[in-house]
């Protein structure tokens, strides 16, 4: 039985203290072909000499030439799926570059995609802390309607996408490539181009990797009152809406009856928003919250708070 070739895609920075160990459990996925691909944002500490080296000593590794500048994660993973050919693999994963891969990660991962029909498959995580607390993160909640214009399928590190679904996702960013820079999270991005295009996603139960959790997170584990404000503020600030509007447009959605009904983000829309929320997000905690702050949003319309 030919073993299935799949290309992994590590955005890195500054990230040598956790490289090791997390390419570690790639190059060691248990009933695959790996071949790994990085691009590394410009970084102080290092990190391009250790791929450098990397690269030089297994040839199943290659890095993308240095020197870009990105500023986060995002625009690093659209030049990955930009510049990799991946016409000849069988998956194609992303990774960060600070987790820890479970063995057989992949291998379930391609196997929901090729036995199951799927077109993409992400899955749940187990978070960790430095001090050692591990805590399961669940996003295999039931997909509903609308979902994908206001979330991701998980954490993007977890994702495993098909063929024909990598090659038409590169087709779209080298047609929307100057647009696409003002999507601030690649995982949301994909799941809402994936989704809108009637492609089938599956979101395994079974946690597929460890998630490490530590200051430096671009996108972290929403526990605790820092992070839990820090969300709030994105929320409150216009910023969540804005990057659903841009998702939404980027879909060619619009001008559709549910976005346009909203779209001009005043009270009314916010209020017609608010009373689609069980179509907006997967998990009931978070229909309720969706609820709540569309609500909070459309009073700080009607009492004349502009920057909200």
């Amino acid at each position: 039985m030919k073993i299935p070739r799949i290309a992994v895609l590590l955005a890195a920075y500054n990230g040598v203290s956790w490289l090791p160990q997390q390419v570690e459990s790639i190059l060691q996925q248990r009933g695959v072909e790996v071949t790994l691909f990085i691009s590394v944002d410009c970084s102080n500490d290092g990190t391009e000499a250790w791929c450098e080296a990397l690269q030089a000593s297994n040839p199943a590794v290659h890095v993308l030439p240095f020197g870009l500048r990105f500023g986060g994660a995002a625009r690093n993973f659209f030049r990955l799926l930009r510049d990799v050919d991946f016409s000849s693999f069988d998956g194609i994963s992303l990774a960060d570059q600070d987790d820890i891969w479970y063995p057989e990660k992949l291998a379930r991962a391609f196997e929901a995609i090729s036995l199951a029909g799927n077109d993409a498959y992400s899955s749940n995580v187990m978070a960790f802390w430095p001090d050692g607390r591990e805590i399961l993160v669940e996003k295999h909640q039931p997909q509903v309607k609308f979902d994908y214009i206001f979330e991701a399928a998980g954490p993007g590190c977890t994702y495993m996408l098909s063929p024909p679904l990598a090659c038409d996702f590169k087709a779209f960013l080298n047609a929307n490539w100057e647009k696409i820079q003002a999507v601030a999270l690649h995982d949301w991005l994909l799941y809402a181009y994936a989704r809108s295009h009637q492609k089938k996603w599956y979101i395994d139960p079974q946690p597929s990797m460890h998630y490490r959790q530590h200051a430096s997170n671009q996108v972290g584990v929403n526990t605790g009152i820092t992070a839990m404000k820090a969300r709030l503020g994105q929320v409150l600030s216009g910023w969540w809406l804005r990057q659903s509007m841009c998702i939404a447009s980027l879909m060619s959605m619009e001008k559709t009856a549910f976005v346009s009904s909203w779209s001009a983000l005043d009270m009314k829309g916010l209020l017609r928003l608010a009373g689609n929320a069980q179509q907006c997000r997967r998990r009931r905690r978070d229909k309720v919250y969706f609820f709540g702050l569309c609500l909070m949003l459309a009073l700080a319309r009607l009492t004349g708070k502009k920057n909200v």
